[in-house]
């Protein structure tokens, strides 16, 4: 990896797992993320050990306030990978928890505060469908009306937003 200074941008990777996200930044843009951040130990453990020169913070996304560890550098790329597992198809039929639904919001604190050039959010085709939950269960007549709302807020923040669907299982 090019050696950054304190001055260029940086790349920051929200939800941090095990370190594939971050070596696909660090590959296609030839530099270290600069901050990793998940809640999970074990996750901030392996990410540690296949990132080592990255700065690791063990603590829930909400809890991490993006000016004091930007510390004034500026964001070129904010990553965001939130729990798919109430989104997905794969889920089944379990209740669906508002707090876990809804871990997308953080991406308007980070655009908010700190205006990240890029943001990147990665999740299922069904995050499209967002929506309200009552008792447990998403309300079908009003899907996808957070995720446009959610859109809509960012826009507000001058980003110009793209989202599409790849599919990866071939």
């Amino acid at each position: 990896m090019k050696q950054t200074s304190f001055l260029d941008e940086i790349i920051v990777d929200n939800f941090a797992g095990g370190g594939g996200a971050s070596t696909g930044m660090e590959l296609a843009s030839g530099r270290t993320v600069a901050i990793a951040i998940n809640h999970d130990p074990a996750a901030i453990l392996l990410h540690r050990t296949n990132h080592p020169y990255t700065e690791h913070l063990q603590a829930s996304v909400w809890d991490v306030d993006p000016k004091e560890v930007c510390k004034g550098r500026p964001v070129g790329l904010a990553w965001f990978s939130p729990d798919c597992k109430h989104f997905s198809k794969a889920k089944g039929a379990a209740l669906v928890d508002r707090n876990i639904r809804g871990l997308a919001w953080i991406v308007l604190r980070w655009a908010g505060t700190v205006r990240p050039r890029v943001i990147m959010l990665e999740n299922v085709e069904e995050f499209q469908t967002w929506g309200p939950v009552r008792k447990g269960k998403p309300v079908k007549k009003k899907a996808g009306q957070t995720f446009r709302k959610w859109k809509q807020q960012l826009s507000d923040l001058g980003y110009a937003i793209e989202h599409r669907e790849l599919v990866a299982a071939d």
